[in-house]
């Protein structure tokens, strides 16, 4: 667990220096930086889908993905928990959410293959060296995100630990599992979502990106199932 603890720590630490640079910079200036931020978005979500080998996966992963968190709204449940403690840190005449700068942190920074193949390879070996090389890139991700998104990227803090410490307690299980096609599905998955994000930081849509979340789980799932049946 010292890999997922230190990237845990580095984004407290960046998401702290964010948003203390966050309270001397002009709003036409946050604005910008926010636009800039979406493009660099954009950017690493359209990278990260060139992953995918099948997009007859991708595409049912996402369209079930949607179904499915309509369904269970997964959006207003996450909104309905951030609220509570947004109440407290968000200032009036604030636009950006406690649940926007939670979703968009949390996927950027648990969603790709490094999460998943470092997570796993610290289960099994004890080797951390990928989740610390991944911890850095979050420290300054953190700090940019902080700085334009505000506290919720901070409580991103906790779905790391969450969810990386999950997979390094379960890596034995799911190893086995989770080829290097199934992480590919998966990361592929997951990039569109960041897409979405990064569009949304440009002003461009208003997707309700955590309704899409599920997807992320489909797609590995749907890989293996569609290697069982071709065997």
């Amino acid at each position: 667990m010292l890999g997922v603890i230190v990237n845990v720590i580095t984004v407290i630490l960046g998401s702290c220096i964010g948003l203390l640079f966050k309270k001397g910079i002009p709003e036409k200036v946050s604005l910008a930086a926010m636009t800039g931020l979406g493009a660099c978005t954009l950017y690493i979500g359209i990278s990260g889908s060139l992953c995918g080998e099948n997009v007859l996966i991708l595409i049912a992963s996402v369209v079930l993905g949607a179904i499915s968190g309509t369904l269970l709204n997964v959006d207003g449940a996450i909104n309905r928990l951030a609220k509570k403690v947004e109440t407290k840190f968000k200032k009036e005449g604030q636009s950006i959410s406690l649940a926007e700068g939670l979703v968009t942190a949390t996927l950027l920074f648990c969603v790709g293959s490094m999460t998943v193949t470092g997570s796993i390879q610290a289960g099994l070996t004890g080797d951390n060296s990928v989740l610390i090389a991944k911890a850095t890139l979050d420290f300054v991700s953190s700090m940019m995100l902080a700085a334009s998104l505000g506290f919720g990227v901070m409580l991103a803090s906790v779905s790391v630990f969450v969810i990386q410490g999950g997979l390094v307690l379960v890596a034995g299980l799911i190893a086995p599992f989770m080829s290097t096609g199934a992480i590919n599905e998966m990361t592929c998955a997951g990039s569109i979502l960041i897409i979405m994000i990064g569009t949304n930081l440009m002003g461009i849509t208003k997707i309700k990106v955590a309704d899409f979340l599920p997807a992320i789980i489909y797609a590995p799932v749907i890989y293996i199932l569609v290697n069982l049946i071709s065997v």
